[in-house]
């Protein structure tokens, strides 16, 4: 749980620093005028491709509650991440690392979008069975609509099948 609250709280961290880091390993490790233009576009992007990633995660509902991210985010933030660091070191492998990047990048926003639609899904179908259940008890219940004489539209016991329409007008 310790690492999953830590890579909560890195990912926000991440959205300034991974990009910072690439103006620094250029700084220090890069060489070149095309490669300068080329970081004038990657670090922009970069900043707003961590940031979505980062709000897509902190959307769902199981993230904010328990203030971790999942295992899955972990390990596909963790390798991202890992080759974000990895790309601003400029070495000989650099531009692998800048595809494993862009590939990550494009991995950990399915997955941020994936686990959003499916915890969303997952208590969407826990407040409908909620619903069913308390329906279902309210039906059955003595005194409810049904054991008091209501009407047959389902009503409460002083409905008398009344209909009241609010019409209102704006200028």
């Amino acid at each position: 749980m310790l690492l999953r609250r830590l890579f909560y709280r890195w990912q926000f961290i991440a959205i300034i620093a991974l990009p910072v880091w690439l103006l620094v390993g250029w700084a220090v490790f890069g060489s070149g005028g095309w490669g300068t233009l080329g970081l004038a576009i990657v670090v922009p992007v970069a900043f707003i491709a961590l940031g979505i990633v980062a709000l897509l995660v902190n959307a769902r509902p199981t993230v904010r509650a328990e203030r971790a991210v999942s295992w899955i985010d972990v390990g596909v933030l963790g390798a991202w991440h890992a080759s974000i660091i990895a790309t601003g070191f400029y070495g000989s492998g650099g531009a692998w690392f800048a595809v494993f990047a862009v590939i990550g990048a494009i991995a950990a926003f399915w997955f941020s979008l994936w686990q959003l639609i499916s915890d969303g899904a997952q208590r969407m179908k826990a407040s409908m069975a909620e619903f069913e259940r308390l329906a279902a008890q309210q039906q059955g219940a003595p005194g409810g609509p049904a054991g008091a004489g209501g009407s047959s539209t389902g009503g409460g016991p002083d409905d008398d099948g009344e209909v009241i329409i609010v019409h209102e007008v704006r200028d």
